[in-house]
């Protein structure tokens, strides 16, 4: 019997990855304000880097669901990941906006970024945790203002680290990836693998080869 994983996330991208692995994870969205927990960050550490500040975002969400976990799910394992594009000395999130977005991508086309994932594991049965960043390195399209625009008009860019994906509208625009494909999407499976056996959890007690892979 595989153990239950509760995925501290409402992103469908990073839920897809799980299922296509095998894991049927429980879906509970954390509610933490993020630019609150950014805030406090920077103001303990002035000199916080983008995998430091990617850590704290997933620790805070998920430590905030596994506060709200009952007593059936007193075994589970919770799993919380932030992402978030470093652009030359410049550390961005979600866009929020169209505005934003649109001025996001004309200031990254032709260039270049790094994607920070941070990975927080909670072994609610022992109160163990681990965590683990990511880095990717990626090369954008040198996109149009058409080309933008119509990106924008999806409405897709305006929810997801960066303001962009590879695993959507926004892939033909992105160009190189270098590293983990899963770590630019927001889930770095084989890091996920590594924080399962610092916790002396097999893969497989997760992961269930005979579950249904969507397509």
């Amino acid at each position: 019997m595989t153990r239950p994983l509760v995925l501290a996330s409402a992103s469908p991208a990073r839920l897809q990855l799980l299922r296509r692995s095998g894991v049927e994870p429980v879906v509970r969205p954390s509610s933490v304000d993020e630019r609150q927990v950014e805030r406090r960050a920077r103001e303990t550490d002035p000199d916080l880097t983008p995998e430091a500040l990617v850590g704290a975002l997933a620790r805070a969400k998920g430590e905030a669901v596994a506060s709200s976990l009952d007593g059936r799910e007193a075994a589970d394992l919770v799993l919380a990941c932030d992402s978030v594009l470093e652009v030359g000395a410049e550390v961005v999130g979600k866009p929020g906006s169209a505005d934003l977005a649109t001025t996001r991508w004309q200031s990254m086309r032709g260039g270049s970024g790094v994607l920070h994932t941070g990975h927080w594991l909670l072994d609610a049965e022992t109160g163990r945790s681990v965590s683990e960043a990511t880095s990717s390195r990626l090369r954008f399209a040198d996109v149009s203002d058409d080309e933008i625009d119509a990106y924008v008009a999806t409405g897709e860019p305006l929810h997801v680290a960066g303001g962009f994906t590879i695993d959507g509208f926004g892939a033909p625009f992105v160009e190189v990836v270098e590293g983990d494909p899963g770590t630019v999407i927001g889930l770095c499976l084989p890091a996920l693998r590594r924080l399962l056996l610092a916790l002396d959890v097999p893969w497989w007690s997760v992961a269930d080869p005979s579950s249904p892979t969507p397509g």
